[in-house]
């Protein structure tokens, strides 16, 4: 149903708060196409129905969440094989920070991330991951207590930021620098404040220190105090030293 025949088509428009003029004039009322159960699905793909769904992500992710105790959130490459070291560094550092009080969260994938929930699951701890749609990836791991999925990485960022005291950072990829530089850039602008930070494994992560201080600092792109915004250690026990001593535990 559209303008009624004979009816001339209105110069003004209202359809919430949306106001549309001459040309821009669509035919109907909001209701009529809510209600009209013919057409196309074109519509799911439209941006302002994007932001429904968006909306849905942080409404889903904040009720899960909400009532976690205090939180670390572990980050470290999905591709650390389960017989490696990195990987028992992964499950002594879950089961630590349990032992510590916090919960454990990872994004819920296999590898080092499927360590540190094997360890706090071990320790009879919080287990969270927070998974992320990829076409290539398989789901929450079987150590996961409390999940959940998301779609859109920036939602997926807020929750592992809002939810967490701080994050330890095990040897990654593209996808473990991504959240670290994250965490940096919110701790260095003062969006979050007493956020620790916490690199484990020196040799791994010798060469980003190296070239952030000669290339970054050195070049005037970031100040010399930039580089106290995270800690590094090859050890377990101070990793959780360092995050429970600045958030005050």
């Amino acid at each position: 149903m559209g303008i009624p025949e004979g009816t001339a088509k209105p110069e003004e428009q209202r359809l919430g708060p949306v106001l549309r003029r001459r040309d821009q004039v669509q035919p109907g009322t909001t209701d009529q196409r809510l209600l009209d159960t013919e057409g196309d699905s074109e519509w799911v793909h439209t941006d302002p129905w994007r932001v429904m769904r968006i909306q849905s992500e942080f409404v889903e992710g904040f009720g899960a969440l909400a009532e976690l105790p205090s939180a670390i959130s572990v980050f470290g490459s999905a591709r650390t094989k389960p017989d490696s070291p990195e990987y028992e560094a992964g499950v002594r550092l879950g089961r630590a920070l349990v032992e510590a009080g916090f919960a454990v969260i990872t994004g819920g994938g296999p590898g080092a991330m499927e360590a540190a929930n094997k360890g706090a699951r071990e320790a009879k701890g919080v287990s969270v991951g927070l998974g992320i749609e990829l076409p290539f990836e398989q789901g929450l791991n079987q150590h996961v207590d409390i999940g959940v999925n998301f779609r859109y990485f920036f939602v997926r960022k807020t929750m592992f930021v809002k939810y967490a005291q701080g994050f330890v950072v095990l040897p990654g990829g593209l996808g473990t620098l991504d959240e670290l530089f994250e965490a940096l850039t919110l701790v260095q602008t003062r969006k979050v404040t007493r956020f620790p930070i916490v690199l484990f494994g020196s040799a791994y992560w010798k060469g980003l220190i190296d070239w952030l201080k000669d290339s970054v600092v050195a070049g005037g792109k970031a100040s010399e105090r930039d580089l106290l915004l995270f800690h590094v250690t090859d050890d377990v026990d101070e990793a959780v030293a360092l995050v429970t001593k600045e958030v005050g535990r």
